[in-house]
């Protein structure tokens, strides 16, 4: 079974701040294994066009830092599961630990308390 991961980055590198971000990673997964890694740039950052952009690759699961509730609605929305309050690192090794059931979601970095709760997506 194929799917699809985004993983927004900056440097490579999980970004906590969803919004952001200055790529993202998608990640194409076969047979619980990653068999293509790309960066793609996102579109201008306005409410709701990271969702629509990343359902329009066919994204199936998204993992993040956090992001605002408006954005996790949308992603929900178009059928795009939602892991966050993951801290950064590498995207492959992120999409690693989902496939070992070893990714667990954390709490929402947008929302910690750090001002960055504005974030909607």
């Amino acid at each position: 079974m194929k799917r699809i991961f985004a993983v927004p980055t900056e440097n490579r590198k999980l970004c906590a701040h969803f919004g952001h971000c200055e790529s993202f990673a998608i990640l194409e997964v076969e047979d619980d294994k990653i068999v293509k890694e790309s960066y793609l740039d996102p579109p201008v950052h306005q409410p709701g066009t990271y969702p629509a952009f990343l359902a329009e690759k066919g994204v199936n699961t998204i993992i993040a830092g956090g992001m605002g509730v408006m954005a996790q609605n949308l992603f929900i929305e178009n059928n795009i599961e939602v892991f966050m309050g993951i801290d950064a690192e590498n995207p492959a090794k992120l999409v690693e630990k989902y496939l070992q059931s070893e990714l667990e979601n954390g709490d929402n970095l947008c929302d910690s308390g750090h001002g960055h709760g504005h974030h909607n997506n």
